[in-house]
């Protein structure tokens, strides 16, 4: 690194309390997604200042280090002065979401960098130590941050940009840099990157996980969600050859699917040989894997989820995960009712892709049914939505949905045919009375 940006660079550090310190009322708060995200000790230095403020609110997405902002009997006492708006959930928010206590910033992956720029007043993200040239790397995710940042900037809005500098943080290529004269403050502290991992596939979701490898071909493009029945299709793809990755999140077992020979990347016509993506989750083996990796590349989700681009991909095949469908293929992923559990993430935007690409399959899992508190078994598969349910997916983009008990290809059915194909994968105790539902709406 040139003098210069040594200069440049040293006059820009500064501390989690002085940072905190420059928040404002009515400030619009973003940190990365995932292990992009800051260290607690700056969400702490901000919350630590409620007393003196009104009206902040602050948003991140898959919260994986632990801080009070996800603690809703302690941000509920500070409604009004700091709120917390999350644009994806995974299990630690699902008890502020059912405490009603956080709002949601509606957004798809695609979109999310440009709803980022045009809300944030000062963004947050966790980054390389600068190169020689002067450039910090995203590092593990990028998603909404890239985007954020620049058009945040250029559209004026964005105040302030704070670079949390770790040298923990692994160096991914891709469309991945930004510039330290892009920031106003750094903030150096090195600290683990938090490791994501799940327990072991259920029983269930091995069997839903079946289903899926029988429509994957030799040949193929794939996209995964974040669930254990995607990460049980991932160690079941030995024996496939030749496949590629474009995606949100890198699969977990990539490294073992790559030495395997299972992903070459050789027959994408985009990127060829290279899997891309826009953020990585998973444990030391797998960050180690894509540091300085030429064949796995993250960039701006704006590019990774262009329904556009992901189209041009011959034999596209997403995988996510739903809540629920009803019985004329609406997907919802998001939340029942007025009540949220997740986010929409980039389903829809690789409901879209795949619809576009020749050979594409969009497929959607789900649990044929849950238990309530009580011991009734509900279906998951229902006539109608409840009232204030969210739809991820929109049933004319739907193809594929898969529960323990089966597949149903809808997408060139009729209402009522679709009805019968999920009613043919719904739980074996709740068919009859779908039955009767579907013949009083649909008949």
């Amino acid at each position: 690194m040139s003098q210069s940006w040594k200069d440049s660079y040293n006059s820009k550090k500064t501390s989690f309390e002085e940072a905190a310190s420059l928040v404002k009322s009515g400030d619009f708060i973003s940190t990365a997604l995932g292990v992009g995200a800051c260290s607690p000790e700056m969400y702490e230095a901000i919350l630590n200042r409620h007393n003196e403020l009104e009206g902040v609110r602050i948003m991140d997405s898959i919260q994986l280090r632990p801080t009070r902002l996800y603690d809703p009997k302690f941000m509920k006492s500070l409604d009004g002065q700091i709120n917390y708006v999350p644009t994806f959930g995974i299990q630690t928010m699902r008890s502020s979401y059912s405490e009603n206590n956080v709002d949601y910033l509606v957004n798809t992956v695609l979109d999310g960098g440009d709803k980022t720029a045009r809300c944030t007043d000062i963004f947050i993200v966790m980054v390389t130590p600068p190169d020689k040239n002067g450039y910090v790397n995203l590092g593990l995710t990028n998603d909404y941050t890239l985007q954020g940042i620049q058009e945040g900037r250029a559209s004026g809005r964005l105040r302030l940009a704070i670079g949390e500098v770790n040298e923990n943080m692994p160096v991914v290529f891709g469309e991945n840099y930004l510039h330290i004269s892009e920031f106003d403050y750094f903030i150096e502290h090195n600290s683990p990157i938090p490791a994501f991992t799940r327990n072991a596939p259920t029983e269930l979701e091995h069997t839903i996980a079946q289903y899926v490898l029988e429509l994957i071909e030799d040949g193929d493009t794939i996209q995964m969600g974040i669930g254990g029945i995607p990460e049980a299709v991932v160690a079941g793809l030995h024996g496939k050859h030749n496949l590629g990755v474009h995606t949100e999140m890198f699969p977990m077992g990539l490294p073992n699917l790559v030495e395997e020979g299972v992903v070459t990347n050789a027959c994408k016509p985009i990127h060829k040989g290279v899997s891309i993506g826009t953020f990585c989750l998973g444990d030391q083996t797998m960050y180690d894997y894509v540091a300085e990796n030429p064949s796995c590349q993250i960039y701006p989700a704006v590019y990774t989820n262009n329904p556009a681009l992901i189209g041009q991909h011959p034999k596209m095949v997403a995988i996510n995960m739903a809540l629920m469908v009803d019985c004329s293929g609406q997907v919802v992923a998001e939340g029942v009712g007025h009540q949220m559990i997740s986010g929409a993430g980039g389903q829809i935007d690789f409901a879209l892709g795949t619809y576009w690409s020749k050979g594409g399959k969009g497929i959607t899992l789900l649990r044929s049914a849950r238990k309530l508190k009580d011991g009734r078994l509900v279906s998951n598969i229902v006539p109608e939505l409840p009232p204030g349910t969210p739809v991820t997916v929109p049933r004319p983009y739907v193809h594929y949905m898969i529960t323990e008990y089966g597949i149903a290809d809808l997408r060139y059915k009729t209402r009522r045919e679709r009805a019968q194909a999920l009613i043919a994968i719904a739980h074996p105790e709740l068919r009859a009375e779908l039955q009767q539902a579907v013949q009083k709406n649909f008949y």
